[in-house]
């Protein structure tokens, strides 16, 4: 039988090793992309899960892009309108029910903002919504661990994902605020905010691609309280649900992201708090709080 020579030999193995750290590294490169990437994503956020007993009661502006976050036109528009937001029942068991109920609060959301984009003398167009039974990839990509709703930027498509579990169990307040808060990443793309956002995530390390993706959720979740102040004191939000919702959050919203991309819960908690309570697009920019605040 023939001998390898030993110089031959040691080629070979020096290209097997070559090969295999190189494989290595692109797993680790991957890892990164998937968890930290630059360009458009899927925008996810998670649903309220409901109390175990439901209460009964119940840019075209010329402006710099990082000027379009820090001091985007929208935030001097003073309390989104009030459009009488009525959707109506959610009762149990019903798809059918649940999409008249999340067209419906779209409608409501449409008619709020583009109100809005009035006041700030900025164009305005709505989102599409999609709902689904179960997990799809969007244009953006596939579809986030741990969310029940996506926003993507590529198609300007909110995704509902509506589980068994929820249509048995519907809690009204927590799907409305998940479809505000999808809507929320709409008002960032239409209006500009996210021009600033993707770019300068381009040029981020890994911790300030985190920052920012915590600046873009928080925000977005602002937004959603915002519009939920509209509703105050409704058989839709009333103080119990909302409070409960709250608290949620605050012990929950950070559970289900494998990474501080959406804040921890206090936080999530504290601009909900904020959003609610003030009513406007203006008490909500995180691009420009202390870095303490958006943690």
């Amino acid at each position: 039988m023939n001998s390898v020579p030993k110089s031959r030999l040691l080629t070979l193995v020096a290209a097997v090793l070559a090969l295999a750290l190189a494989a290595a590294a692109l797993v680790m490169v991957l890892a990164d992309v998937a968890t930290t990437s630059t360009g458009p994503a899927n925008e996810a956020q998670q649903y309220a899960s409901p109390p175990a007993k439901v209460s009964s009661e119940k840019s075209g502006t010329g402006l710099p892009s990082r000027t379009l976050a820090v001091a985007n036109p929208l935030y001097k528009t003073g309390r989104l309108t009030d459009v009488n937001c009525s959707p109506g029942d959610l009762p149990a068991g019903s798809m059918v029910a649940y999409r008249r109920f999340l067209t419906r609060v779209t409608a409501c959301l449409n008619k709020a903002w583009a109100a809005q984009f009035r006041k700030a003398e900025m164009p305005f167009s709505k989102p599409r919504l999609r709902i689904i039974t179960s997990k799809v990839r969007t244009p953006c990509g596939a579809w986030n661990t741990g969310a029940d709703g996506v926003y993507c930027s590529t198609d300007r498509t909110m995704y509902l994902m509506i589980s068994k579990a929820q249509l048995r169990n519907p809690f009204p307040l927590g799907i409305t605020r998940l479809i505000a808060h999808e809507y929320g990443h709409h008002v960032q793309q239409v209006s500009g905010i996210w021009s600033y956002y993707w770019a300068a995530r381009t040029s981020a390390g890994k911790a300030k691609r985190l920052q920012l993706s915590r600046n873009s959720e928080l925000q977005a979740e602002c937004f959603s309280s915002v519009f939920m102040s509209t509703m105050k004191n409704t058989p839709l939000v009333t103080p119990d649900d909302w409070q409960y919702t709250v608290n949620w959050f605050k012990k929950n919203g950070a559970k289900g992201w494998p990474q501080n991309d959406h804040g921890r819960g206090p936080t999530q908690a504290a601009w909900m708090t904020r959003g609610f309570q003030r009513g406007t697009p203006g008490s909500c920019n995180t691009w420009a709080a202390n870095p303490r605040n958006v943690t």
